[in-house]
């Protein structure tokens, strides 16, 4: 039996100049630092001996968007040349992996568990997609990231009144 998941990957291509579509500075794990370069997302399924891409997206960043409050005219003056839709805009980088899951369920696949990087983890918006879809998945997260039980609501500590009358919070106390 074979053991098969997604796979979801974030992709980037350091670029120079201006020809290609949809180049901007940004992080790119390819090159461990934010620089001119296209992002891509992709879907994959996934063995423990073999990936293939079934999905892909290039990723438009808000610089490219003429409706977004990041556009750079250079670079909006440019989707005509770059064949870029009218239609598409800027959208999280989350939303186009969940889009592809979509996608690739309306053609009668099965999506097995989904697994993806930490800058897809951290996203809690990404998470509770693929909970509202149904979908097991494993993610990785950040050391900052924080988790807690489902029945847990945030709380005001009561606060004291410190010198010249401000009300100060007063430290939590925890048994331990």
């Amino acid at each position: 039996m074979c053991d098969l998941r997604w796979r979801v990957f974030l992709i980037g291509r350091v670029k120079d100049g201006d020809a290609s579509a949809c180049v901007t500075r940004q992080y790119t794990g390819t090159a461990g630092k934010v620089t001119s370069c296209q992002a891509g997302v992709s879907l994959h399924l996934a063995s423990n001996g073999a990936s293939a891409a079934v999905n892909w997206r290039l990723f438009l960043p808000g610089s490219w968007d003429p409706a977004s409050p990041k556009a750079d005219p250079a670079k909006v003056a440019r989707r005509d040349r770059c064949a870029i839709p009218a239609q598409v805009g800027h959208v999280e980088k989350r939303q186009p992996a969940l889009d592809m899951i979509d996608e690739t369920q309306s053609w009668g696949i099965d999506v097995p568990p989904v697994i993806a990087d930490g800058g897809y983890g951290d996203t809690a918006a990404f998470r509770l997609g693929l909970e509202t879809r149904g979908l097991d998945y494993v993610v990785g997260i950040s050391t900052t990231t924080t988790a807690q039980p489902e029945e847990a609501r945030p709380s005001t500590p009561p606060a004291s009144a410190g010198a010249g009358g401000r009300s100060l919070p007063v430290p939590s106390r925890h048994s331990g």
